[in-house]
Order: structure tokens, then C-alpha cells, then sequence
């Protein structure tokens, strides 16, 4: 079985830097990529980045891209999501998610039914 957990959340002003951490228990094998989601108060959850787990190349969705990178460390089974310049739009509870797969597919998938397990969200509240 494999667990997720998040933290690093909070609340911070507008312009502001958060570092979310994921980290993870259980299997490696066949892990395909971590992906990062998030959704906000009455909206579906959306994609916000992914990162291959074996080759460490990253993906990210163009309303973030530049000012969030997410990267991983291997020896401690984590993965992290610095968000940068962060604007009140991003306020949303985001996800990490874990996708499973023999092969690998770049970029990695977007879609929230592709990947296997999530963990519990930890919240972002950026103020204006």
C-alpha cells in the first residue's frame, strides 16, 4: 500500500513562497510520477505539476508555470512544490497524487484519473 502525506501549508500574503512537501510510504517500483493538484473552494480539481519520478524531468501547467517548480528526492521518498510569487488565485487545497505504470509516458498525465493514490490536501490560503 502506498500513503501519501502533505504539509507545508498555510496562509501567506500575496507575492509571497510556500514549500509543500509530499511524502510518501510504501513501494517505488513502477512509480511512473508524482503529481501535484490542487482545487479551490467550488471548482474541480485541477493540475498544477508533475514530476517523473526516474529521470526527475517536470511538467507544469501554464498558470503556474515560472513561479511554482516541484522536484524530488529519492533517498527520502519526497516530493516538494515550492510555490513562488504566489497570487490569491492560488488559493486551493493541493493534492500530491502518485501514478503507477510499467512504462513511462512524457509529459506525464494531467488528468486526475491517471494516477493511483492521492494523499489528504493541505491547504494554501494567499491573501491580497
Amino acid at each position: 500500500q502506498v500513503q501519501l502525506v502533505e504539509s507545508g501549508g498555510g496562509l501567506v500574503q500575496a507575492g509571497g513562497s510556500l514549500r509543500l512537501s509530499c511524502a510518501a510510504s510504501g513501494r517505488t517500483f513502477s512509480r511512473d510520477a508524482m503529481g501535484w493538484f490542487r482545487q479551490a473552494p467550488g471548482k474541480e480539481r485541477e493540475f498544477v505539476a508533475a514530476i517523473n519520478w526516474s529521470y526527475g524531468s517536470t511538467f507544469y501547467a501554464d498558470s503556474v508555470k515560472g513561479r511554482f517548480t516541484t522536484s524530488r528526492d529519492p533517498a527520502k521518498n519526497t516530493v516538494y512544490l515550492h510555490l513562488n510569487s504566489l497570487k490569491p488565485v492560488d488559493t486551493a487545497v493541493y493534492y500530491c497524487a502518485a501514478r503507477y505504470s510499467s512504462g513511462s509516458v512524457y509529459p506525464p498525465p494531467t488528468e486526475s484519473r491517471e494516477y493511483d493514490y492521492w494523499g489528504q490536501g493541505t491547504p494554501v490560503t494567499v491573501s491580497s
